[in-house]
Protein backbone atom coordinates (compact mmCIF):
# COMPACT_ATOMS: atom_id res chain seq x y z
CA UNK A 1 0.00 0.00 0.00
CA UNK A 2 0.80 3.82 -0.01
CA UNK A 3 1.25 6.51 2.24
CA UNK A 4 1.63 10.14 2.47
CA UNK A 5 4.75 10.49 5.19
CA UNK A 6 6.75 13.03 6.41
CA UNK A 7 10.77 12.16 5.37
CA UNK A 8 13.97 14.25 6.03
CA UNK A 9 16.31 13.42 3.31
CA UNK A 10 19.31 15.24 4.48
CA UNK A 11 20.52 17.21 7.37
CA UNK A 12 19.70 20.80 6.90
CA UNK A 13 16.92 20.69 4.66
CA UNK A 14 13.21 20.95 4.79
CA UNK A 15 11.05 18.25 5.64
CA UNK A 16 9.89 16.70 2.50
CA UNK A 17 5.81 14.94 2.70
CA UNK A 18 6.48 12.03 0.19
CA UNK A 19 3.95 9.01 -0.72
CA UNK A 20 5.73 6.12 0.01
CA UNK A 21 5.59 2.30 -0.41
CA UNK A 22 4.51 0.72 3.21
CA UNK A 23 5.10 -3.18 3.05
CA UNK A 24 2.51 -5.35 5.26
CA UNK A 25 3.04 -5.97 8.39
CA UNK A 26 5.83 -9.08 9.28
CA UNK A 27 5.48 -11.60 12.06
CA UNK A 28 4.71 -9.66 15.31
CA UNK A 29 3.58 -6.12 13.69
CA UNK A 30 0.35 -4.46 13.30
CA UNK A 31 -0.49 -2.09 10.89
CA UNK A 32 -1.82 1.97 12.24
CA UNK A 33 -3.76 3.97 10.31
CA UNK A 34 -2.37 7.45 12.43
CA UNK A 35 -4.74 9.51 13.97
CA UNK A 36 -2.39 12.17 15.30
CA UNK A 37 0.71 13.13 15.75
CA UNK A 38 2.82 15.63 18.01
CA UNK A 39 5.55 18.04 17.09
CA UNK A 40 8.17 17.14 19.14
CA UNK A 41 11.98 18.61 19.44
CA UNK A 42 13.39 15.34 19.17
CA UNK A 43 12.62 14.94 15.47
CA UNK A 44 13.99 18.24 15.11
CA UNK A 45 17.44 16.81 16.47
CA UNK A 46 17.35 14.67 12.98
CA UNK A 47 17.00 17.86 11.01
CA UNK A 48 19.48 19.92 12.81
CA UNK A 49 21.98 16.83 12.50
CA UNK A 50 21.88 16.61 16.23
CA UNK A 51 21.14 13.10 16.58
CA UNK A 52 22.55 11.02 13.82
CA UNK A 53 20.20 8.69 12.30
CA UNK A 54 20.09 6.71 9.11
CA UNK A 55 18.26 8.98 5.99
CA UNK A 56 15.97 9.28 4.21
CA UNK A 57 13.88 8.88 7.40
CA UNK A 58 10.38 9.21 8.27
CA UNK A 59 9.84 11.39 11.19
CA UNK A 60 7.18 11.17 14.14
CA UNK A 61 7.45 9.06 17.17
CA UNK A 62 4.59 10.53 19.36
CA UNK A 63 1.61 9.56 17.77
CA UNK A 64 -2.19 7.37 18.48
CA UNK A 65 -4.33 5.66 16.01
CA UNK A 66 -6.38 2.76 15.11
CA UNK A 67 -4.74 -0.88 14.68
CA UNK A 68 -6.49 -2.34 11.03
CA UNK A 69 -4.48 -4.89 10.28
CA UNK A 70 -2.33 -7.26 12.18
CA UNK A 71 0.73 -9.97 11.15
CA UNK A 72 1.18 -13.17 12.42
CA UNK A 73 1.78 -13.93 15.89
CA UNK A 74 -0.06 -10.81 17.15
CA UNK A 75 -1.69 -11.95 20.67
CA UNK A 76 -2.44 -8.52 22.71
CA UNK A 77 -3.95 -6.59 19.81
CA UNK A 78 -6.64 -6.95 17.76
CA UNK A 79 -8.42 -4.66 14.63
CA UNK A 80 -10.22 -2.13 15.96
CA UNK A 81 -8.00 -1.07 18.86
CA UNK A 82 -7.42 2.34 19.80
CA UNK A 83 -3.70 2.51 20.27
CA UNK A 84 -0.86 5.27 21.49
CA UNK A 85 2.30 4.28 20.37
CA UNK A 86 5.39 4.07 22.42
CA UNK A 87 9.24 4.87 20.76
CA UNK A 88 10.61 2.44 23.02
CA UNK A 89 9.25 -1.00 22.52
CA UNK A 90 10.29 -3.54 25.11
CA UNK A 91 10.58 -7.64 24.44
CA UNK A 92 9.37 -8.64 28.55
CA UNK A 93 12.28 -10.83 28.58
CA UNK A 94 16.04 -8.98 28.67
CA UNK A 95 17.48 -7.64 32.13
CA UNK A 96 16.19 -4.54 31.62
CA UNK A 97 12.79 -5.25 30.77
CA UNK A 98 12.97 -7.81 33.98
CA UNK A 99 14.09 -5.02 36.09
CA UNK A 100 11.65 -2.94 35.46
CA UNK A 101 13.02 -0.44 32.83
CA UNK A 102 11.39 -1.01 29.61
CA UNK A 103 12.78 1.63 28.06
CA UNK A 104 16.24 0.58 28.24
CA UNK A 105 15.40 -2.62 26.92
CA UNK A 106 18.47 -4.22 25.04
CA UNK A 107 16.17 -6.49 22.40
CA UNK A 108 15.45 -3.46 20.47
CA UNK A 109 17.76 -0.88 21.18
CA UNK A 110 20.08 -1.79 18.19
CA UNK A 111 17.58 -2.04 15.44
CA UNK A 112 15.59 1.37 16.76
CA UNK A 113 19.14 3.20 16.15
CA UNK A 114 19.65 1.81 12.59
CA UNK A 115 15.75 2.81 11.68
CA UNK A 116 14.66 -0.73 11.07
CA UNK A 117 12.31 -3.06 12.54
CA UNK A 118 13.80 -6.18 14.49
CA UNK A 119 13.99 -8.37 11.39
CA UNK A 120 16.47 -5.73 10.19
CA UNK A 121 14.84 -4.05 7.30
CA UNK A 122 12.35 -0.71 7.20
CA UNK A 123 8.99 -1.21 5.64
CA UNK A 124 9.05 2.20 4.06
CA UNK A 125 10.74 2.75 0.85
CA UNK A 126 10.63 5.69 -1.80
CA UNK A 127 11.37 4.38 -5.50
CA UNK A 128 12.53 0.62 -4.53
CA UNK A 129 14.90 2.53 -2.24
CA UNK A 130 14.86 1.91 1.61
CA UNK A 131 13.34 4.63 4.36
CA UNK A 132 14.18 4.25 7.54
CA UNK A 133 11.55 4.80 10.68
CA UNK A 134 12.81 7.01 13.52
CA UNK A 135 12.10 5.15 17.11
CA UNK A 136 10.86 2.29 15.49
CA UNK A 137 7.74 4.06 13.70
CA UNK A 138 7.82 7.00 11.62
CA UNK A 139 4.31 8.15 12.73
CA UNK A 140 4.29 11.49 10.77
CA UNK A 141 2.38 9.20 8.16
CA UNK A 142 -0.96 8.53 7.08
CA UNK A 143 -0.09 4.40 7.50
CA UNK A 144 1.85 2.91 10.24
CA UNK A 145 3.63 -0.27 10.43
CA UNK A 146 5.11 -1.03 14.11
CA UNK A 147 5.80 -4.08 16.35
CA UNK A 148 3.21 -4.92 18.83
CA UNK A 149 5.18 -3.65 21.71
CA UNK A 150 5.36 -0.05 20.11
CA UNK A 151 1.25 0.05 20.71
CA UNK A 152 -0.62 0.23 23.47
CA UNK A 153 -3.87 0.03 23.88
CA UNK A 154 -5.69 2.64 26.00
CA UNK A 155 -9.71 4.15 26.23
CA UNK A 156 -11.11 5.27 23.09
CA UNK A 157 -12.86 7.71 24.96
CA UNK A 158 -9.45 9.70 25.25
CA UNK A 159 -8.85 12.47 22.53
CA UNK A 160 -6.42 11.00 19.35
CA UNK A 161 -4.33 14.40 20.06
CA UNK A 162 -4.38 13.58 24.04
CA UNK A 163 -3.54 9.66 23.15
CA UNK A 164 -0.60 10.96 21.21
CA UNK A 165 1.17 13.40 23.33
CA UNK A 166 0.89 10.15 26.15
CA UNK A 167 3.22 8.55 23.64
CA UNK A 168 5.79 10.56 24.33
CA UNK A 169 5.65 14.22 26.82
CA UNK A 170 3.10 13.24 29.20
CA UNK A 171 5.09 10.12 29.64
CA UNK A 172 8.58 11.67 30.01
CA UNK A 173 7.55 14.18 31.70
CA UNK A 174 4.93 13.03 34.36
CA UNK A 175 6.99 9.50 34.54
CA UNK A 176 9.96 11.84 35.64
CA UNK A 177 8.17 13.11 38.40
CA UNK A 178 6.77 10.06 39.67
CA UNK A 179 8.97 7.35 38.39
CA UNK A 180 12.31 8.79 38.11
CA UNK A 181 12.68 11.88 41.30
CA UNK A 182 9.25 10.51 43.44
CA UNK A 183 8.48 13.77 44.37
CA UNK A 184 7.00 14.15 48.06
CA UNK A 185 3.94 15.75 48.91
CA UNK A 186 5.09 19.52 50.16
CA UNK A 187 8.55 19.59 48.19
CA UNK A 188 9.72 22.02 45.92
CA UNK A 189 10.93 21.67 42.46
CA UNK A 190 11.76 23.85 39.98
CA UNK A 191 11.58 23.10 36.06
CA UNK A 192 13.40 24.29 33.36
CA UNK A 193 11.49 24.65 30.04
CA UNK A 194 8.15 24.82 29.73
CA UNK A 195 7.31 22.88 26.92
CA UNK A 196 5.72 19.70 26.30
CA UNK A 197 8.02 17.69 28.36
CA UNK A 198 8.19 20.63 30.83
CA UNK A 199 4.54 21.69 31.81
CA UNK A 200 3.83 17.70 31.74
CA UNK A 201 6.56 18.11 34.66
CA UNK A 202 4.05 20.96 35.97
CA UNK A 203 1.35 18.63 35.75
CA UNK A 204 3.20 15.48 37.26
CA UNK A 205 5.13 18.09 40.34
CA UNK A 206 1.07 19.29 41.12
CA UNK A 207 -0.44 15.77 41.51
CA UNK A 208 2.83 14.62 43.56
CA UNK A 209 1.27 17.10 46.43
CA UNK A 210 4.47 19.35 45.73
CA UNK A 211 4.15 22.73 47.73
CA UNK A 212 6.28 24.86 45.33
CA UNK A 213 6.49 24.47 41.97
CA UNK A 214 8.74 27.39 40.12
CA UNK A 215 8.63 27.23 35.97
CA UNK A 216 11.78 28.65 34.34
CA UNK A 217 11.53 29.54 30.63
CA UNK A 218 13.12 32.21 28.55
CA UNK A 219 9.71 33.17 26.80
CA UNK A 220 7.85 35.47 29.12
CA UNK A 221 4.36 34.20 26.86
CA UNK A 222 4.28 30.86 28.50
CA UNK A 223 3.77 32.16 32.25
CA UNK A 224 0.22 32.23 32.59
CA UNK A 225 -0.08 28.58 30.97
CA UNK A 226 2.41 27.42 33.73
CA UNK A 227 0.38 29.13 36.44
CA UNK A 228 -2.94 27.45 35.05
CA UNK A 229 -1.59 24.19 34.50
CA UNK A 230 -0.39 24.12 38.31
CA UNK A 231 3.16 26.33 39.01
CA UNK A 232 3.26 28.31 42.01
CA UNK A 233 6.17 30.82 39.90
CA UNK A 234 7.39 31.85 36.74
CA UNK A 235 10.69 32.54 36.95
CA UNK A 236 12.54 34.00 33.68
CA UNK A 237 15.48 32.44 32.08
CA UNK A 238 18.08 35.82 32.80
CA UNK A 239 20.88 36.58 34.87
CA UNK A 240 18.88 36.41 38.09
CA UNK A 241 17.21 33.23 37.10
CA UNK A 242 19.12 31.56 40.13
CA UNK A 243 18.55 34.23 42.90
CA UNK A 244 15.32 34.08 42.21
CA UNK A 245 15.12 30.37 42.98
CA UNK A 246 17.19 30.40 46.36
CA UNK A 247 14.61 33.57 46.99
CA UNK A 248 11.66 31.19 46.13
CA UNK A 249 13.03 28.19 48.79
CA UNK A 250 14.52 30.13 51.88
CA UNK A 251 17.72 30.70 49.97
CA UNK A 252 18.43 26.97 49.83
CA UNK A 253 17.68 26.05 46.43
CA UNK A 254 14.69 23.24 45.04
CA UNK A 255 14.77 19.83 46.45
CA UNK A 256 13.86 18.96 43.12
CA UNK A 257 15.54 20.10 39.72
CA UNK A 258 14.22 19.10 36.28
CA UNK A 259 15.64 19.85 32.87
CA UNK A 260 13.26 19.29 30.04
CA UNK A 261 15.36 21.42 27.54
CA UNK A 262 18.31 19.28 26.33
CA UNK A 263 21.15 21.99 26.41
CA UNK A 264 24.38 21.03 28.39
CA UNK A 265 24.24 24.60 29.73
CA UNK A 266 20.96 24.73 31.23
CA UNK A 267 21.96 21.39 32.80
CA UNK A 268 24.98 22.95 34.42
CA UNK A 269 22.75 25.22 35.71
CA UNK A 270 20.24 22.62 37.37
CA UNK A 271 23.36 21.81 39.25
CA UNK A 272 23.24 25.11 40.67
CA UNK A 273 19.65 25.56 41.18
CA UNK A 274 19.11 22.67 43.82
CA UNK A 275 19.68 22.30 47.20
CA UNK A 276 22.72 20.52 49.00
CA UNK A 277 21.37 17.46 49.62
CA UNK A 278 18.69 17.75 46.50
CA UNK A 279 18.55 16.03 43.00
CA UNK A 280 18.78 17.02 39.28
CA UNK A 281 16.88 14.75 36.80
CA UNK A 282 17.82 15.26 33.14
CA UNK A 283 15.36 14.59 30.88
CA UNK A 284 15.87 16.81 27.60
CA UNK A 285 18.27 14.95 25.06
CA UNK A 286 20.79 17.04 24.73
CA UNK A 287 23.14 17.23 21.04
CA UNK A 288 25.23 13.76 20.52
CA UNK A 289 28.64 13.98 21.38
CA UNK A 290 28.23 17.17 23.84
CA UNK A 291 29.52 17.66 27.55
CA UNK A 292 28.42 18.72 30.78
CA UNK A 293 30.17 19.91 33.55
CA UNK A 294 28.99 18.77 36.55
CA UNK A 295 32.17 18.65 39.09
CA UNK A 296 32.74 15.74 41.29
CA UNK A 297 33.42 18.01 43.93
CA UNK A 298 29.75 20.17 44.40
CA UNK A 299 28.32 16.56 44.23
CA UNK A 300 30.21 15.10 47.13
CA UNK A 301 30.32 18.07 49.51
CA UNK A 302 26.83 19.08 48.71
CA UNK A 303 25.40 15.41 48.62
CA UNK A 304 23.42 16.15 45.23
CA UNK A 305 21.97 13.51 42.90
CA UNK A 306 22.28 13.76 39.56
CA UNK A 307 19.71 11.45 37.73
CA UNK A 308 19.09 10.74 34.06
CA UNK A 309 15.46 10.06 33.50
CA UNK A 310 14.98 8.37 29.98
CA UNK A 311 11.51 8.05 28.72
CA UNK A 312 10.15 9.35 32.16
CA UNK A 313 11.63 5.92 33.63
CA UNK A 314 8.25 4.43 32.16
CA UNK A 315 6.77 1.30 32.01
CA UNK A 316 4.48 2.42 28.80
CA UNK A 317 2.39 -1.14 29.20
CA UNK A 318 1.57 0.12 32.52
CA UNK A 319 1.85 3.88 32.41
CA UNK A 320 0.09 5.43 29.16
CA UNK A 321 -3.49 3.39 30.21
CA UNK A 322 -2.68 4.98 33.87
CA UNK A 323 -2.41 8.61 32.63
CA UNK A 324 -5.19 7.89 30.37
CA UNK A 325 -7.53 7.54 33.05
CA UNK A 326 -5.92 10.14 34.97
CA UNK A 327 -7.15 12.23 31.93
CA UNK A 328 -10.46 11.61 32.43
CA UNK A 329 -10.85 11.56 35.85
CA UNK A 330 -9.86 15.03 35.16
CA UNK A 331 -6.60 14.90 37.40
CA UNK A 332 -4.48 15.84 34.39
CA UNK A 333 -5.03 18.91 31.99
CA UNK A 334 -3.50 17.29 28.92
CA UNK A 335 -5.77 19.35 26.65
CA UNK A 336 -4.02 22.54 27.87
CA UNK A 337 -0.77 21.13 26.29
CA UNK A 338 -2.20 21.38 22.82
CA UNK A 339 -1.81 24.97 21.39
CA UNK A 340 -1.97 24.56 17.87
CA UNK A 341 -3.30 21.57 15.00
CA UNK A 342 -1.41 21.36 11.76
CA UNK A 343 -1.87 19.22 9.02
CA UNK A 344 0.41 17.10 7.67
CA UNK A 345 1.62 19.20 4.83
CA UNK A 346 2.27 21.93 7.25
CA UNK A 347 4.98 19.91 9.26
CA UNK A 348 7.71 22.56 8.57
CA UNK A 349 4.98 25.00 9.52
CA UNK A 350 4.86 23.21 12.61
CA UNK A 351 8.68 23.45 13.48
CA UNK A 352 9.43 26.78 12.47
CA UNK A 353 6.42 27.08 15.18
CA UNK A 354 8.31 25.26 17.60
CA UNK A 355 11.62 27.12 17.23
CA UNK A 356 10.05 30.33 17.89
CA UNK A 357 9.76 28.57 21.79
CA UNK A 358 5.82 30.15 22.00
CA UNK A 359 4.36 26.50 21.69
CA UNK A 360 3.90 23.90 24.23
CA UNK A 361 2.66 20.88 22.14
CA UNK A 362 1.31 20.82 18.36
CA UNK A 363 -0.22 18.05 16.93
CA UNK A 364 -0.56 17.11 13.42
CA UNK A 365 -3.77 16.00 12.23
CA UNK A 366 -4.39 13.78 9.59
CA UNK A 367 -7.99 14.90 8.21
CA UNK A 368 -10.47 16.79 8.17
CA UNK A 369 -12.93 14.81 9.86
CA UNK A 370 -10.40 13.84 12.68
CA UNK A 371 -10.14 17.14 13.34
CA UNK A 372 -14.06 17.40 14.23
CA UNK A 373 -14.23 14.46 16.06
CA UNK A 374 -10.82 15.49 18.13
CA UNK A 375 -12.83 18.70 19.17
CA UNK A 376 -15.92 17.36 19.94
CA UNK A 377 -14.16 14.85 22.11
CA UNK A 378 -12.46 17.94 24.08
CA UNK A 379 -15.30 19.96 24.61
Amino acid sequence: MQTRTAVLHAVGQPIAIETLDLAEPRSGEVLVRMRAAGVCHSDWHLVSGATQHPLPAALGHEGAGEVIAVGPGVTRLKVGDFVSLSWAPACGECFYCLHDSPALCERYLEPIWAGVLFDGEPRYSLQGQPVYHYCGLGCFSEYVVAPEPSCIPIDPRVPATVAALIGCAVTTGVGAVLNTAHVQPGSSAAIFGAGGVGMSMVLGAKLAGAARIIVVDREPAKAAMALRLGATHFVHADGETLAQIRRLTDGRGADYVFEAVGSPAVQEMCLQAARPGGMIVLAGLAPMGSNTNLPGAVLTREEKTVKGSYYGSSNPRRDFPFLASLYLEGLLDLDSLITDVYRLEQINDAYAQMLTGQAIRSVILFDENEARIDRRARS
